[in-house]
């Protein structure tokens, strides 16, 4: 609460006073000629002489005139001896005049002697009856006796009135004290002072605030009734008084404070319950907190998984690349939260435990599988299967291009191998052979003999057919139905094909005896004709055969070989024409000789025309394939362009992400500077390291466009996508995690008082001995360090020859390791080497120190009831209190009787104290 402190309303001749003790603002020296306020006298002269009577009654006198009757300074000096419990000197008996001066005399210097210092107050004003002198020295006596040992949270005694007044006051409806005159006016602030602590005195819902005059006199009346507290102002002075007398309120309002003086122990203990109550409650709902953040995390990793290891491949390239793009949208937007999430889930349980540590509780030991390890072990196996499915994806992009591929190849070589098996079974099977005559006898076989040529020649390409279909098969192709229906039916016909060949052969060499010599001429031709229109069959399958390649050198290869076969073509040209060459000496000796020429050659279907469009056709196609392979050319380079503006970025990238790693360390052992100094450049660093998450994010769509241009190798980096993210996101856990760490330090320094060069020299002793610059020390080390430091390890591990000391210095480093590493992990942190030195000299509050503040507010008893919990502790702690507590089953137990002492030690998970 802000206590609102004005300054002290001062006499017009204000007396001015100063203690050793300082506890009260020193006022200016008085005018000694200017007069009082006559309403600031006429309240005064009333307050100060019932004040001074409610002391003098105790000794049976009292005073009607505060300045007649002080003159002679013997009820002065009696006052003194009543509210101090003192003896003063013996006073003189005398009525002279230097006997009252002399009286008068050893009634200040007495007050002198207690610390107070009076200025400008003399003992012959007091003796001539002066009434500023005398209000002033009423006022400087009841300061010493009264006001100034009072003091709520270290204030002077004037501001510890007003906080006492102003906390006691806070839930009235209509009252706000704020200084020690006008707030005081309505009356409601002093009954609402008396409800406050005796509620069966005042019904203050009855209370009006447009009735002062009748609050005052109802709190003045109450106060002498039940209370003992002399009325010692009157309602209308104070209402008709536009700012009322500061001192004389002062001084009635002490009187309740010293009259309610016992319950403040009460409050004391209820404050200090209170601020333990907050802090538990905070520590329960930070654990609520991660529990449920940990619960929705490991649930996200367990729906996340099942996707991951679902390896159904899709039958389709588009199906594929879809799934693809999904992963990279769950890589882009859906897990880099959750990434944050977990990075901030070890935070807050780290913050936590710092918590839970400097307020001396047990540490936070989350529900079963929501440990800090198991989400780590949880998020280590989401990234091993998600690791596992990227590669799988690829595997199976890659797959289904190749299968796409080998299915486009098989369709065009069976719709050319099937093109020209159409309608040879239906010609190996005519008799034709048995009414032709000689020639055509003889012509039957030599186009037989030419078919079987062609026959052999297609061989090649049926078990090309076949081999695709094998391959097909085993890369589990999706229609592999339908390509082994179409492979069987070509390879049966294959097969019948060979039977009816054999067939038909051994049918014309029963009857070629018979038959004369077909003209070699044209037996020439179609020898000839037949091979080389299969070479330009099979020519033009090469120019129109379809090629995947990854890299510009595989391509080149292409070209290459391409080129190869154009350097063929003058050859093949030099064949064509000699076999046109002999169909023309065909016709040049049917010319000659006068034969007419009837039909077509009998021992081939090719005819000359065929072999010129079909070489033609051959020409045509080559400047073709040319185009088709610089086309893949260009896109090849394309490629390699990604490669290299992937791997530039990835070569800045992967460093840079390497040295910021490094400097975070360098920063996390710099002891140079406050650790605010070290928290500002750490927060700096994560400002730059966030800043720099568009060069992430741009190399990512480099990373995209590789993906979609099924570039999957890259020889100018070392760096990958995947290293890149996970650096990334370790450097992200790295600072966040040396920021918490910084914060840890701050909150353990401020909680348990350690200076800056304290913490300076802890953390240049750790650096030292931190031998591996890993933020951790083995035990050896440690052990020096705390030698170091100067903590004596048992006297004993001085000297070698004393066993027994040597003994007793291991057992209390075993001890200290068990405090230092409680998991057992064989290695001492920071955190937990700070934790330890401060140990001893911690100042936290204990189960022992909660448990007897209950039993402040439980009057003695051992036990607390839900009336006393809710009197005297604000609403939110109270419930909390009777929710937790058990009940009480003690033989002094009453109904409704609540166990405070169990629930103080359950706070310090203490089972037994």
């Amino acid at each position: 609460m802000t206590t609102v402190i004005e300054t002290q309303v001062q006499y017009n001749n204000t007396y001015m006073m100063s203690t050793t003790e300082d506890y009260m603002t020193q006022e200016e020296d008085w005018d000694r000629d200017l007069l009082l306020d006559p309403a600031w006298e006429k309240q005064q002269r009333k307050t100060f002489t019932a004040w001074c009577n409610s002391h003098l009654r105790k000794a049976g006198t009292q005073i009607e005139n505060i300045e007649e009757d002080f003159r002679n300074g013997l009820k002065l000096m009696l006052l003194l001896e009543v509210i101090s419990g003192e003896r003063l000197p013996k006073p003189d008996k005398g009525k002279m005049r230097f006997h009252k001066i002399a009286n008068v005399n050893k009634a200040l210097d007495y007050i002198s002697s207690k610390g107070v210092k009076l200025v400008s107050i003399g003992a012959e004003e007091i003796v001539d009856g002066n009434l500023k002198m005398t209000l002033g020295m009423i006022w400087t006596i009841i300061l010493r006796f009264a006001i100034q040992d009072i003091s709520v949270e270290e204030t002077s005694a004037k501001e510890g009135l007003l906080l006492w007044c102003q906390r006691k006051t806070a839930p009235y409806r209509n009252v706000n004290v704020q200084n020690f005159h006008i707030s005081w006016k309505d009356g409601l602030a002093l009954c609402a002072l008396i409800h406050r602590h005796r509620p069966d005195l005042i019904d203050y819902s009855k209370l009006r605030k447009d009735d002062p005059i009748g609050n005052l006199n109802t709190a003045f009346e109450v106060a002498e009734k039940y209370l003992d507290i002399p009325k010692m102002l009157d309602a209308e002075d104070i209402v008709n008084t536009p700012k009322p007398d500061e001192k004389a309120i002062m001084t009635y309002v002490s009187c309740f404070y010293h009259a309610f003086a016992g319950a403040e122990q009460a409050e004391t203990a209820a404050n200090r319950i209170c601020k333990v109550l907050a802090v538990n409650q905070e520590n329960e709902r930070l654990m609520e907190e991660y529990e449920k953040l940990a619960s929705e995390l490991l649930e996200w990793i367990r729906r996340t998984i099942p996707w991951l290891e679902n390896r159904v491949a899709e039958q389709t390239m588009r199906a594929m690349q879809q799934k693809l793009e999904d992963f990279r949208d769950y890589r882009r937007i859906h897990k880099p939260p959750r990434v944050q999430e977990k990075c901030q889930l070890e935070i807050n349980f780290n913050t936590l435990q710092t918590k839970l540590r400097l307020s001396n509780r047990p540490a936070f030991m989350p529900s079963e599988g929501k440990m800090v390890s198991d989400i780590a072990n949880a998020w280590k196996g989401l990234e091993q299967v998600e690791k596992g499915y990227e590669e799988w994806l690829l595997t199976e992009i890659r797959r289904l291009e190749r299968l796409d591929h080998l299915a486009e190849k098989f369709k065009q070589k069976c719709s050319l191998h099937e093109s020209w098996t159409t309608g040879k079974e239906h010609l190996l099977s005519q008799k034709d052979y048995e009414t032709a005559s000689l020639m055509e006898i003889r012509a039957l076989m030599r186009k037989h003999e030419a078919f079987e040529s062609d026959l052999a020649a297609h061989q090649d390409r049926v078990e090309q057919i076949a081999a695709i279909a094998q391959e097909l098969n085993e890369l589990d192709y999706h229609d592999a139905a339908s390509v082994n229906t179409r492979c069987q039916g070509i390879c049966d016909q294959w097969d019948n094909l060979g039977t009816l060949t054999q067939k038909r052969r051994d049918a014309l060499e029963r009857v070629e005896k018979l038959w004369e010599t077909i003209d070699q001429l044209y037996l020439e031709f179609a020898k000839r004709a037949a091979p080389f229109n299969n070479w330009m069959d099979g020519a033009m399958e090469d120019l129109q055969d379809m090629f995947i390649v990854h890299s510009i050198e595989e391509i080149q290869s292409l070209i290459t070989a391409h080129d190869q076969y154009k350097a063929t073509l003058p050859e093949a040209d030099k064949e064509r024409i000699a076999i046109m060459g002999i169909q023309n000496e065909i016709t040049k000796i049917a010319q000659t000789y006068g034969i007419k020429l009837v039909g077509v050659n009998p021992y081939t279907v090719l005819s000359p025309q065929d072999i010129t469009n079909k070489w033609e056709a051959v020409k045509q196609l080559v400047p073709h394939r040319d185009q088709m392979l610089q086309e893949e050319v260009a896109r090849q380079q394309a490629n390699e362009r990604l490669r290299r503006s992937f791997a530039a970025q990835a070569n800045i990238i992967g460093p840079w992400i390497q040295t910021k790693m490094e400097e975070i360390g360098h920063v996390s052992v710099d002891i140079t500077g406050s650790l605010e100094e070290q928290m500002n450049n750490l927060k700096q660093y994560e400002q730059n390291i966030i800043n720099y998450k568009s060069n992430i994010d741009k190399l990512e769509g480099d990373h995209q466009l590789i993906q979609e241009a099924l570039v999957f190798d890259n020889k100018h980096t070392n760096y990958t996508m995947e290293h890149i993210r996970v650096g990334w996101e370790q450097l992200l856990t790295t600072i966040a995690r040396t920021i918490n760490e910084v914060e840890n330090q701050i909150l353990t320094r401020d909680a348990k008082g350690i200076s800056q060069e304290q913490l300076n020299e802890f953390r240049a002793s750790f650096n030292h001995f931190d031998r591996k610059r890993n933020g951790m020390m083995d035990p050896d080390d440690f052990r020096a360090c705390l030698i170091s430091m100067g903590y004596d390890l048992v006297i004993g591990a001085l000297l070698d020859t004393n066993k027994h000391r040597i003994k007793c210095g291991e057992v209390e480093f075993a001890r200290i390791m068990t405090l230092v590493d409680p998991n057992n992990t064989g290695v001492v942190t920071f955190q937990a080497f700070i934790d330890f030195m401060t140990r001893e000299t911690a100042e936290t509050d204990t189960a022992e120190q909660v448990m007897a503040s209950f039993k402040i507010l439980a009057s003695d008893k051992s036990y607390i009831t839900v009336e006393e919990l809710r009197r005297e502790l604000p609403p939110e702690q109270a419930e909390y209190c009777i929710c937790r507590m058990t009940k009480y089953s003690g033989p002094d137990a009453s109904p409704g009787a609540l166990d405070y002492i169990s629930f103080s030690s359950a706070l310090y998970g203490e089972s037994d104290l």
